[in-house]
């Protein structure tokens, strides 16, 4: 099976694919992409063909997802909480442009299975458990709004492109991680 990793060098991709070859009893070949640094993972005995790849153009969402199994979607246009209060705008076009590309590429090569990362920003921040139905514009925090309504945009076109179409699709809300190939300066950083 042939798996795409979409943001390879990033902090959440890089570590998926290190994850999926620990894991790779199966005999999966990966192609992993970066946007502009090519990660330095040490993992020459592997099999990963690295592809240097602009994911906010159709076409090279097209020819990278023919004959691919499954795609893991680890790319973004991130930083870190100065961002999110000075300049949300950032997390927005690009974003959108590169999933919406993706994910109807995936549908139109009939990709078996496609992952989506999205995120937690959704959810207002509190020390209860949030039910589905509480993401609602008004619950949403103010300096998340952006983020957050591009997230659930993109999860609507996977449940939109699921129900046209045979590609399964997988949706992970993660929320506050932190880990190897992290950003931890102070203008890019998450807030621990």
């Amino acid at each position: 099976m042939k798996v795409l990793i979409c943001g390879s060098s990033g902090f959440i991709g890089s570590n998926v694919l290190r994850y999926l070859i620990k894991l790779n009893r199966t005999k999966l070949s990966f192609i992993a992409t970066y946007h502009k640094t090519k990660p330095n993972l040490n993992l020459k005995n592997y099999k990963i063909k690295f592809l240097k790849a602009d994911l906010r153009k159709k076409i090279v969402c097209k020819n990278l997802t023919k004959g691919i199994d499954i795609v893991i979607q680890c790319a973004a246009t991130t930083s870190g909480s100065k961002d999110i209060l000075q300049n949300p705008y950032i997390h927005i076009t690009d974003n959108i442009v590169m999933n919406t590309h993706l994910l109807e590429s995936a549908y139109l090569n009939n990709i078996k299975h496609f992952i989506f990362l999205s995120c937690s920003t959704m959810y207002k921040s509190s020390n209860t458990l949030s039910k589905e139905e509480n993401v609602l514009d008004k619950n949403i925090e103010p300096k998340y709004f952006g983020a957050a309504n591009m997230k659930l945009y993109c999860e609507k076109l996977c449940k939109f492109y699921s129900n046209i179409g045979n590609t399964k699709f997988t949706i992970v809300r993660h929320s506050n991680i932190y880990g190897p190939n992290d950003k931890y300066d102070k203008d890019k950083s998450h807030v621990l």
